[in-house]
């Protein structure tokens, strides 16, 4: 990797990372699903799956949550896990995706949202030892769609635009 591929993929990252940050100051339904999120940092994911390749939007995605959760949520933490475990199926299942072709970058998208959402159910019912949290997965589904939606609406305009990272 170049000095000018290493320097654009420090920029996603530090992106994605502010990005995160910020957004968990945004209360979005909290008091009814904790932790809810609109997924912002997830247009870098994104971007980053599209403008450059499968190996360069995992290392962006899994850094993200390490340094998020080195900064925020504590490393190791039980929210570390969350978006730990949301943040890889997410990836792994949009990459196998966009590689399948059949949907755009929306209906990926919407498939990362969802898969994340399927991630942070499945490690809790493992760290929590409570199967009783598969009945969140309907409430995320409900949030997952539009939010996929809208994520990769953005994520598609900014990859239209000419002048990018």
């Amino acid at each position: 990797m170049d000095l000018k591929m290493i320097t654009r993929v420090s920029i996603l990252i530090a992106l994605s990372v502010v990005i995160n940050i910020l957004e968990s100051y945004i209360p979005f339904f909290n008091n009814i699903i904790p932790g809810l999120k609109l997924g912002f940092a997830n247009i870098i994911i994104i971007y980053t799956l599209y403008k450059y390749d499968s190996k360069t939007a995992i290392y962006v995605s899994l850094i993200r949550v390490l340094l998020v959760g080195l900064l925020r949520t504590g490393l190791f933490s039980i929210t570390f896990f969350f978006s730990l475990a949301g943040a890889i199926l997410s990836i792994l299942v949009m990459i196998i995706a966009k590689k399948i072709k059949i949907l755009s970058i929306i209906g990926v998208s919407i498939i990362g949202s969802v898969f994340h959402s399927l991630g942070q159910i499945i490690i809790g019912i493992i760290l929590l030892n409570n199967k009783n949290i598969i009945y969140y997965l309907p409430y995320l589904l409900l949030f997952s769609i539009p939010t996929g939606i809208f994520i990769g609406v953005i994520s598609k305009k900014i990859l239209e635009y000419p002048k990018n990272i």
